[in-house]
Formats: structure tokens, sequence, C-alpha cells
């Protein structure tokens, strides 16, 4: 089951709870009869928890302008929540915005980015491929388990999380990653200015410096001698915004959401997860090594775009990646 809408705002795309990710989805709704007794007050278009797409009133739909409770704590997450992505490899062309993004809005660089497309090709006979590779935010990451003083934590929505302020930089979790997405600050990190979207969050509320660090906080500075990763974007997700790297893709290459709504979204198509794995045979990387990922793959069949675009990138990518270029 799809939802697909054509605005082209950037904004609104971002902003996947306009597009059918609905926080608390009929929580409030009794159900279609409810909405089919209300036939004259506004409706909306929504998709339910078994995938079915009905219409429920405008005002029993209820919004949150952030998703942090009074109850809310770094280390524990966002309540009763279980996010996850999926990445779909037949529409990657390596047009590398997804990284450029990041990078801005994370104040990284180019040779510690937390997102990197892999140029891929099984064996010599078959085709070649495009795999963008990020923190895979496992349910069993080896990484927790390593850690010494407790830096590396995961977070009951799902999300892996370093506290900077507590890494030592001893990078044991790089040694436990089995798939080597995690970076090492060897230098002091140049961090640039940061990003409108990171400073305004799209609605003009200027961010608290105020309280201080947090791991979940996009913009506080990188520290020489610790580890990075990729974040889920946890400060995007709180204002209810799909992750950098979503938002970026112009070939809408990533889909985020929550497992527990089985809903994804790129902000322009709305799926049903487990109907989309199902359908396009998605699967998770190293499944045999029972870290249980939260990333999700469809594999590079029938592509909607073709490998050799991207070549382009591929050798001209750095160039335009390094500090002080444009």
């Amino acid at each position: 089951m799809m939802m697909s809408k054509n605005e082209d705002n950037n904004s609104t795309r971002r902003n996947f709870i306009s597009k059918g990710l609905r926080l608390g989805l009929l929580t409030a709704i009794g159900g279609t009869a409810i909405a089919k007794s209300l036939v004259d007050e506004e409706m909306v278009e929504l998709m339910d928890t078994d995938g079915n797409l009905i219409k429920v009133p405008v005002a029993k739909v209820e919004e949150h302008s952030s998703l942090k409770g009074d109850d809310y704590n770094v280390r524990e997450g966002f309540p009763n929540k279980k996010f996850v992505m999926v990445v779909d490899l037949s529409r990657c062309r390596n047009a590398k915005q997804c990284v450029k993004s990041c990078n801005k809005n994370h104040f990284i660089t180019g040779d510690n980015a937390w997102l990197k497309i892999y140029n891929m090709q099984d064996n010599e006979t078959s085709s070649p491929y495009w795999m963008p590779q990020l923190c895979h935010h496992c349910d069993n990451p080896p990484c927790v388990k390593v850690c010494p003083v407790d830096a590396t934590f995961k977070r009951r929505d799902g999300i892996v999380l370093i506290d900077n302020e507590r890494c030592i930089g001893c990078r044991f979790c790089m040694a436990a990653c089995p798939y080597s997405v995690r970076v090492f600050n060897w230098n002091e990190p140049q961090q640039g200015e940061m990003s409108e979207i990171t400073m305004t969050m799209e609605h003009g509320d200027q961010m608290d410096h105020s309280a201080g660090y947090t791991p979940d906080y996009a913009g506080m500075p990188s520290v020489k001698g610790t580890v990075d990763k990729c974040d889920f974007c946890a400060h995007m997700v709180d204002q209810k915004l799909v992750p950098h790297c979503v938002a970026a893709c112009p070939n809408n290459v990533y889909f985020f959401g929550d497992l527990y709504e089985d809903t994804v979204t790129n902000g322009d198509e709305t799926y049903q997860l487990s109907k989309l794995l199902k359908d396009k045979a998605g699967y998770r990387l190293l499944e045999d090594l029972g870290t249980a990922p939260s990333v999700y793959y469809l594999p590079p069949k029938d592509r909607q775009q073709d490998y050799e675009v991207g070549l382009k990138y591929y050798t001209e990518f750095e160039s335009v990646e390094k500090p002080g270029k444009s």
C-alpha cells in the first residue's frame, strides 16, 4: 500500500507527519465507523496499523510539537517508538547528496563522514551497484557490550548513540562493529558553521544551548580522541522530521519510520514496512551475526537509475568534500 504526494517544497517534504506518518495515529479514533458518521467534518486520509488508507476527522488526529515528554531521558529515548530505515539499492546512483547533507548538518568533513556510498560488485560476472552504508543501530549491538565506560549505549527506541564526554578513545567499539561504520577523530575536527536547518529545526524556534551537551543534540562539536558515527538524526526525529540523508536524496533511496507503526516514508512516498520488505525481498546485512540491525536493504533489481551515472561522483566527490571547498 502506497500513498504518494506531489509537493516539492523541501520543508513539507522533510515533515513526514504531514505525509501520513502521524505520531499517535488513530489514538483518539474508535475506528472507521466513527469517521463515516462524521462526514460533514474536515477529513484527512491516513494509514492505519494494518496498512489500510482510511479517512478520519482532522480534529481527532493528535499531533505534538515534540516527541520529548516530561519523562524524556536521552539514554531511554522516545517512548513507544522503534525507529528503522530502509535503503532501496535499485534507486541509488551515487549522487552523494545524502553524504553532503549529513556532513553539513553534523559538522563533519569528508574524511570522517558518517555515511558512505560504496561501489559494489559481488563477482566478475554480476552487475555492479551503489550501496550506502551507515550505522545500523542494532538491537543487539556489539559496540555497546565492549565499551568500558558506558559511552556507547542503545536506547529503547532502537537508536544507538555515543556520549563523547564519556568516550576515552579506546576504539574497542570500532573493533567490535561488524559494519565498520564508526570513525575516530584523530585531529581537531574542522566544524564550520551550523546549518540553518540544524539551528532552527524549520519551525523558527532557536535551539537551547543552555542545557549543555547531550548525545542526541546535533551540532555539538566533535571531540579529538573520540569516536563518531551516524545518530539517525534523533534531533530531527524529535521535531517529526525525517533524517537529513532521507530529505536530501534526489532519488528517494531512503525510507525512515517506526517499526511499531509498521510505516516508513521518504516524504514523497509512504509504505507499510512489512509489506514493502516482503514484496521487495528486503534483507539486513550480516544477519547470521545476530546483531539484529535496524537498517534494511532492498536489492538492486529493476533499477530506476543506471549504475554508470554515478561514476563521475565516485571519482570527483573527494575534491568537493574537503574543508574549504564548496
